[in-house]
């Protein structure tokens, strides 16, 4: 991309900040270009936060009604996947499915629960809980 072309379209999702970017100069040497960002872009990451934002509107609800455990509905609205915690936990996938049942993650170690917690920034008491709000109703 030509460094006349970087975009700087001021979105939202950058929250005033700039993104370096590589571009070409008259000479066509690369250059890290600061941008603002790119309306296209802005579109396709508030469309991701919506889609984790309903995911996790889901999540509350199966847990709600124990079909999983607080730990999917954390998961999600840590805006995480199975694949990013586990990535960020070192756990295997199967074995973090396993930690979505209920039975299985009332019995989890205290040194299990704390690196979940460590994970997502939550205390053990807010991991092993549900926030206490009505995400039952779709807000999107």
């Amino acid at each position: 991309m030509d460094k006349k072309n970087v975009p700087q379209d001021n979105v939202s999702t950058y929250a005033n900040n700039k993104k370096a970017m590589y571009a070409t100069d008259s000479a066509g040497n690369y250059n890290v270009v600061a941008s603002s960002g790119w309306k296209i872009e802005e579109e396709a990451t508030m469309q991701a936060v919506h889609e984790l934002e309903r995911m996790a509107r889901d999540a509350y609800s199966r847990v709600k009604h124990g079909e999983k455990s607080p730990l999917f509905f954390h998961m999600y609205n840590c805006r995480m996947d199975l694949q990013v915690l586990s990535e960020s936990t070192g756990f295997f996938k199967w074995r973090i499915k396993r930690h979505f049942k209920p039975s299985i993650f009332r019995k989890l170690s205290d040194k299990i629960l704390e690196h979940y917690g460590d994970t997502l920034g939550l205390s053990r008491e807010e991991l092993c809980t549900l926030p206490e709000q009505d995400m039952d109703k779709d807000n999107g």
